[in-house]
């Protein structure tokens, strides 16, 4: 059920019995209100890594789902009652007047972190919930998102407005300058793809944006090539040791060439 683009990017096979029993269980308990269960994220994008990444999936439903209905759905879901083979799930709920208008803001109904590698979180209310993880998320969706089961997501997940999409970027390299709570090497990928989105208008996996960041600056090449290196190991080892100068010095390029680009 989705367009061409998905049909080329096939769910990774250490994930399709996983995500088959994901979607099953939010049938289960969303009955037919249920609209559609996007993949977002390095699944998406095709550079899911068995060890390192988590299982992005976003749930559109009709407005009106209950709240003990979506509390249920967090217990279904979480971890280790339903193994999760990745690092971790994160699984947003939105209701679908809000996922179809072009909006910023978290606007979801669940925010569900669960897995071996992550804390464990389960959120019905977005008040002080950082917006720009969930509107780049809503981005990635309408573009590259692979419909699991239902609607396409095209046509019921819309395009963040220009000036949203640009706040969350600023927002995001921002988040990972100040670095507290993030590994070295994903701060430096997140302002890569940050970076590539402003120069093509399209969203490339973390690596691939690396290396074409790399490429273009040479500069940062080693920078960027040792944070591609760290991201390549399991999540479970030790954060890659980048000089935290050199990182903070690339993420106030970034922030320059995000605030260039949306002027």
């Amino acid at each position: 059920m989705g367009h061409d683009d998905e049909e080329r990017r096939p769910v990774p096979a250490e994930l399709r019995g996983y995500l088959g029993e994901v979607v099953r269980r939010v049938r289960a308990v969303c009955g037919a209100r249920l609209v559609s269960v996007v993949a977002v994220g390095s699944v998406a994008l095709g550079d899911y890594r068995h060890g390192r990444s988590d299982v992005d999936v976003v749930v559109v439903v009709e407005p009106g789902l209950p709240a003990a209905a979506l509390r249920r759905l967090a217990g279904e879901l979480a971890h280790p009652g339903l193994p999760c083979p990745a690092a971790g799930l994160e699984l947003v709920v939105h209701d679908a007047e809000f996922a179809g208008r072009p909006v910023g803001g978290p606007g979801f109904l669940l925010n569900l972190d669960t897995g071996p590698l992550l804390a464990e979180r389960a959120d019905l209310d977005g008040a002080g919930a950082a917006a720009f993880w969930f509107v780049i998320d809503r981005s990635i969706a309408h573009r590259a998102g692979i419909t699991l089961w239902g609607a396409p997501a095209r046509q019921v997940i819309a395009e963040p407005a220009s000036a949203d999409l640009f706040a969350a970027l600023r927002a995001a390299v921002r988040e990972h300058a100040d670095g507290p709570g993030h590994r070295a090497e994903d701060r430096v990928l997140n302002g890569c793809r940050a970076v590539v989105f402003c120069r093509s208008g399209g969203w490339s996996a973390k690596r691939a944006a690396a290396r074409e960041t790399a490429a273009a600056e040479p500069r940062f090449r080693a920078l960027l090539e040792a944070a591609v290196r760290g991201y390549e190991r399991p999540r479970a080892a030790a954060g890659a040791a980048l000089p935290d100068a050199e990182v903070r010095a690339f993420l106030a390029w970034a922030a320059e060439r995000v605030a260039e680009a949306g002027e």
